[in-house]
Order: structure tokens, then C-alpha cells, then sequence
């Protein structure tokens, strides 16, 4: 028995020997020499348990099929999926490099890799992004384009080009390459919200819409994309329609406050005091949106003539952002009958004002919106409460109206109904 097994092993490991040696000729690439050199390690082992005729404890026996069998048989089923030798062991490298810190050496190790085999997928893939995480981006980019032209379906790469064009302010080629992407992979999310904040920050908003609506299709119910086709419908003054996205964002996530700041914003542009309060009270709890929320619900109670709700309201923005929200009060002749009860500080110059943590699209589009409240409440409130006054009037003149006619129609005599022919001459 044990003879036998010698002999399947012997066989089994000269076999893998001679094709890891054919390997190196073959392919002209001394790599394979230190898998040749672990493959004789194991045999050697081998040998001496045979020429001491002494039996090898069961460790050393695993090791033994390991260093002679195993491992000659995991490279060839790597390179039988498309992985060479050589790239197993230079990424091997390359991960011990990164893990102590030492960058050049695992790019020294990537760039000897993709020079001798220049369609190394994972070779030049693994260098994009060493090159990316040290900040080389136009080397990045390079590398990420050959990744594609190596694998055409590598949709990732396709996107991280992008990204980085986007980032190295390269937005009409960033555009060109999602749009490229995109008729490829539609349903590619990161792609179509990447496209669509290029184009609001170029101010493409019908194309923005256009894009957003289309990744709708594939995922209804993802709340960037909602919240962002409100952005888009504010940018382009339909507000109607960017009250329905943003409410739909607002539902999809109740614990981000901007779709809801908007919703408020947009209910005062249609005079709808009651919304735009119950929105802001929401607002209020996020510490970025806390100043101007108490700001505009101090406005609101203006509006409603509830002085001391405004003052109560406007002292608390104040204590918010007090740079902010004295200039915002400044700016606002409504302010003047409450401003001798609101706690101003003297020293604004010395005091910071908050630092904004919104998006450069969520400001933009929250200074929009802030704006058309402004240009609605100029028009003035009066005229809710003139168009309710006719409104009531109309009813009660109608009322009236229906009331003298009936009550005329009581005073009218009866005619009675004659019943026969002879009556009715008679009565002629």
C-alpha cells in the first residue's frame, strides 16, 4: 500500500514538475522558478522518507503534498481561468506592500507586471488604483481606459473614468463618457446621478430631469433620485411638479429634513401658511436647517399677527446663527414692529457665521426656492384673506338672493283649478 502511494506521488509530482518547467520556457518568465523550486522542495522531503525508510509524521506528509501536488495544481487552474502565475504572485506582493505603507515598491512591482504582459486586466486594474489613492489622477485615468480596452464590459472602470474626469474638472468628457455608459448599462445608478449633478451644476436642468427620470424607471423608490428631480423642477421654476418629487423623497426618507425645508418653502409660495408652518416646526429638528427654519416660522406668525410666537421664534434662529439670521431680520421691514424684543448681538463682525454643510446643488436650489417665497409674500397675504371675504360674500348673496325669491313666491296668490268647462266661461 505504501508502495503504491510512493508510486502515484512520484508519477503525480514529476508530471506537475515537467509542466511547470515547459512553463518557463514556453512562456520565457522566470516566476514560475520559485514555484518550480517549492515543487522540488516537497519532492525532496518525499525522497528522504524514502531513502530512510523512515515514515513522516502526518504533518510533514500534508506538507509534502502541498509544496508538490497542491500548489503546481492551483497554478495551472489559475492560468486555466485566465489568471498567470505571475499576477497571483505580483498582487500577493503588492497587498503585503500596501499593508506596511510602502506604495512605490507595489507600483515598482504593478508596472514591471503590465510591461511584461501589457493585457494584464488585474494588472493595470490594481495600478489605477494605486495611482488613484496617491492622487495621480491623469495616470489613473490612463490606466482605468486600458482596464476597458482590455474588458469592454468592465462597467466599473467605465464609471471611475468618469468620476475622475468629473474631479479633475473635466466635466464635458465626464459627460461624454456616462452618456457612453449609460446607453451600455441604463440601469447604472451611480452613473445617472453622476450625470445629472454635472448637468445642474452646468445648469442643464431639462437634460438633468430627462436623466433622472429615466433611472426612475429601474428604481422608483431611491430617494437621490426623487429628491434630485425636485432640485431639477425648482431650477426650472415648475413647482407643482417639484413638490410631488420632493414629497415623494420625503416619504421615501422622513429623517432627511432638505426635501421637507423645500416642501415648506414651496407651500409659501402658494400661500399656504398652515403646511409651510407644520413643515418648518419638522425642519427645526436639524441643526443645519435650525436658523432658517425659526426664521421663516418667526415670518409666518408675523403674517398670522402672533407678535409674541414671532419674537419667541426669531430670538431662537438668532441664538442659532446670529450673523446669519441679523442680516436676514435686517433685510425685513416686517421685522421693525418686533426688533426692540429681539436679542441682536453688538459684536456681529467678531462672530463666525455657520458653516454650510449642503451640497452646492442643495443651496443653490434652497436659495431658489427661499427667493420665490420672497418674490410670493411681496405680493402680499392681504389677499387670501380678500379672496376668502368674496368668496363668503358671494355665498351669502346667493343665500339671499334664493331666500327673497322664495319668500316672493309665498306671497303670490293661488290659482285655483277649475273643473269644468262651464266654470271656467263663467268665470271669463
Amino acid at each position: 500500500m505504501i508502495v503504491l502511494e510512493q508510486l502515484i506521488f512520484n508519477i503525480l509530482a514529476f508530471t506537475l514538475f515537467v509542466i511547470i518547467f515547459l512553463k518557463i520556457v514556453t512562456k520565457n518568465d522566470t516566476s514560475y522558478v520559485i514555484a518550480l523550486l517549492i515543487e522540488a522542495l516537497g519532492i525532496a522531503i518525499n525522497f528522504i522518507e524514502i531513502i530512510t525508510h523512515e515514515r513522516l509524521n502526518i504533518f510533514l506528509k500534508i506538507l509534502v503534498y502541498v509544496l508538490a501536488v497542491l500548489l503546481p495544481i492551483l497554478i495551472i487552474a489559475l492560468e486555466k481561468s485566465g489568471t498567470l502565475f505571475l499576477e497571483a504572485l505580483s498582487l500577493l506582493k503588492v497587498k503585503l506592500l500596501l499593508l506596511i505603507g510602502n506604495s512605490k515598491a507595489a507600483k515598482k512591482v504593478l508596472i514591471n507586471l503590465v510591461t511584461k504582459y501589457p493585457d494584464s486586466y488585474i494588472g493595470h486594474k490594481k495600478l489605477a488604483e494605486v495611482y488613484e489613492k496617491e492622487g495621480g489622477m491623469r495616470k489613473a485615468i490612463d490606466e482605468y481606459v486600458k482596464v476597458i480596452d482590455i474588458k469592454k464590459q468592465d462597467y466599473y472602470s467605465y464609471y471611475k473614468v468618469a468620476d475622475l474626469l468629473n474631479n479633475s474638472d473635466k466635466k464635458d468628457e465626464a459627460v461624454q463618457m456616462l452618456n457612453n455608459l449609460l446607453q451600455k448599462k441604463p440601469e447604472h445608478i451611480k452613473a445617472s446621478k453622476l450625470l445629472g449633478d454635472i448637468l445642474i451644476e452646468q445648469e442643464k436642468y431639462k437634460e438633468a430631469a430627462y436623466v433622472y427620470n429615466d433611472a426612475l424607471k429601474y428604481f422608483p423608490t431611491d430617494y437621490d433620485l426623487n429628491y434630485n428631480l425636485g432640485i431639477v423642477y425648482t431650477m426650472l421654476n415648475d413647482f407643482q411638479n417639484a413638490k410631488i418629487f420632493y414629497e415623494k423623497a420625503a416619504t421615501l426618507n422622513s429623517l432627511e429634513y432638505n426635501s421637507k425645508y423645500s416642501l415648506a418653502e414651496i407651500a409659501l409660495i402658494y400661500k399656504e401658511l398652515e403646511e409651510a408652518e407644520q413643515y418648518f416646526m419638522q425642519t427645526s429638528q436639524d441643526p443645519e436647517l435650525e436658523a432658517d427654519s425659526y426664521f421663516e416660522l418667526a415670518r409666518i406668525s408675523l403674517i398670522k399677527n402672533e407678535k409674541e410666537k414671532a419674537i419667541q421664534y426669531a430670538n431662537i434662529a438668532l441664538e442659532s446663527d446670529p450673523r446669519k439670521i441679523s442680516e436676514k431680520i435686517k433685510n425685513d421691514a416686517n421685522f421693525i414692529i418686533i426688533m426692540p424684543k429681539l436679542t441682536i448681538p453688538l459684536n456681529l463682525e467678531n462672530i463666525e457665521e455657520k458653516k454650510s454643510k449642503l451640497s452646492l446643488k442643495d443651496k443653490k436650489a434652497k436659495e431658489h426656492l427661499e427667493k420665490s417665497s420672497d418674490i410670493a409674500r411681496s405680493i402680499g397675504y392681504d389677499d387670501i384673506k380678500m379672496t376668502e371675504y368674496k368668496k363668503i360674500k358671494e355665498e351669502n348673496n346667493e343665500k339671499n338672493t334664493k331666500k327673497e325669491i322664495e319668500d316672493k313666491t309665498k306671497e303670490m296668490p293661488k290659482i285655483e283649478i277649475l273643473e269644468s268647462e262651464k266654470e271656467q266661461d263663467d268665470a271669463i
